[in-house]
């Protein structure tokens, strides 16, 4: 399988000023996913919901059946030849993400089947009042210890830490929002103290497209002796990811939004603190030695992945990483950037229009939320639908957001590699004729 950098050295002008940048040879990317020339309602379909489920390219496709035509079997359980492939498969897949991440070590690299898994293994690692299962204290919570969220976390960077405070008499904290979409860092040395023991923390949030600046952050909580997580559902698939510079402890995302399917997910923590963490899940291939009266568990990454594996998705991951560093995940960012600030201008031009989270492409992703005066969203939906355009509307899994804007639900518009400006423009126009028919 043969990938290639597609960019090439152009200059080009933006906003009157001429300025060096890579041109993203957007058409030739947008031949490798298929599914992009399907018609809707009658209209060539425009794709604008890969903050949700990005598309996966051919490559990705053809990986998942060529191992599922030859190689399909079970994973770690057989020396036959069949076994030995997918074992091979399955494990070669985890090296590419521990490669892609900058992780020291493929054993470092859990498989769940999401972030919202991920997450919750390491939740359900923390014992009530008590030592670690394992012995080690950084996993002990109890009444007086703290966890710090912010105020713009998916429920799946929430709920976890609300269910695990509820279990262990814990409080949950967290960085409010300001006006403008960004995180009010202005109280953290009150927020991440000595009785803090983790900060679960979004790094691009999928409602505003915010990124977060976690280098304070980091900072703090480690010079307390704080955990920290990093939510990298969203920025895993649009820029280069680097455990080791970030400097958290763990860190999780989705297979389904960077090119690769569903039903796979990645858990990264550092060696040592995997160690240290129980099972989520009991069964086999998580064990080492099991008898009636008890058993002894696997080390890391085994420990968790209790029961037969995603063997297929993995491999469609592992493919996903290799279409991703291909084309370049710096080139993707940079083509990130361009629509985000191409797509912010042309939605503050609409009269009527609400842009939720940064007004301005700095520390931005390629999500965009907003509100159209006079449609609801459901309503906007369904009219961008009929041409043909596809978009997310509602709470986007983050309803603390909505209450804090004060809108029952937000319309978003996300861009990935293979998104053109044309569809951003037909975006634009739609919604454009939505406000004047709205009046």
């Amino acid at each position: 399988m043969r990938y290639r950098t597609i960019a090439a050295s152009v200059r080009t002008a933006d906003d009157g000023a001429a300025a060096a940048r890579t041109a993203f040879d957007v058409d030739r990317v947008r031949a490798d996913f298929p599914i992009l020339t399907r018609p809707i309602n009658g209209h060539r379909m425009v794709y604008l919901d890969s903050a949700n489920t990005s598309q996966m390219p051919m490559q990705v496709l053809d990986a998942m059946r060529e191992h599922q035509s030859r190689h399909n079997g079970n994973a770690a359980r057989s020396v036959h030849t069949l076994g030995t492939e997918a074992t091979t498969a399955y494990e070669g897949a985890r090296a590419k993400v521990a490669r892609f991440i900058g992780a020291r070590s493929p054993d470092e690299v859990v498989f769940a089947k999401n972030s919202t898994e991920a997450i919750n293994l390491v939740a359900h690692s923390f014992h009530g009042g008590l030592p670690g299962r394992h012995g080690d204290r950084r996993l002990s919570l109890g009444p007086g210890d703290e966890i710090v969220v912010s105020q713009m976390e998916h429920h799946s960077n929430l709920v976890p830490w609300q269910m695990l405070c509820e279990r262990t008499g814990a409080t949950l904290r967290w960085f409010p929002l300001t006006d403008e979409g960004r995180l009010d860092l202005s109280g953290i040395d009150e927020l991440i103290t000595a009785r803090t023991k983790l900060v679960s923390l979004v790094h691009m949030s999928n409602i505003l497209g915010t990124v977060n600046p976690t280098a304070a952050i980091v900072g703090r909580a480690h010079d307390n002796d704080a955990l920290v997580m990093l939510d990298a559902s969203q920025s895993a698939p649009h820029m280069p990811i680097d455990v080791a510079v970030l400097g958290v402890d763990l860190l999780a995302f989705s297979g389904h939004k960077m090119c690769g399917p569903t039903g796979i997910g990645v858990l990264w923590g550092r060696a040592e603190l995997l160690e240290a963490m129980p099972p989520f899940l009991g069964g086999g291939a998580m064990i080492d030695a099991v008898s009636m009266t008890g058993a002894t568990y696997a080390h890391p990454p085994a420990r968790f992945e209790a029961g037969t594996p995603p063997i297929v998705p993995a491999v469609g991951l592992g493919a996903a990483v290799d279409y991703l560093t291909g084309v370049g995940m710096a080139e993707v960012h940079r083509h990130d950037q361009h629509l985000t600030a191409y797509a912010l201008r042309s939605l503050q031009r609409i009269p009527g229009l609400r842009i939720f989270g940064p007004t301005a492409p700095v520390d931005r992703g390629p999500a965009v939320s907003f509100a159209v005066e006079g449609v609801d969203t459901v309503g906007l939906g369904r009219i961008l639908d009929a041409r043909g355009i596809q978009i997310r509307v509602g709470r986007h899994c983050a309803a603390p957001v909505c209450a804090r804007y004060g809108v029952p639900a937000m319309a978003r518009a996300s861009f990935y590699l293979y998104t053109t400006d044309a569809e951003i423009d037909a975006l634009a126009e739609t919604l454009a004729e939505a406000r004047r028919t709205a009046g």
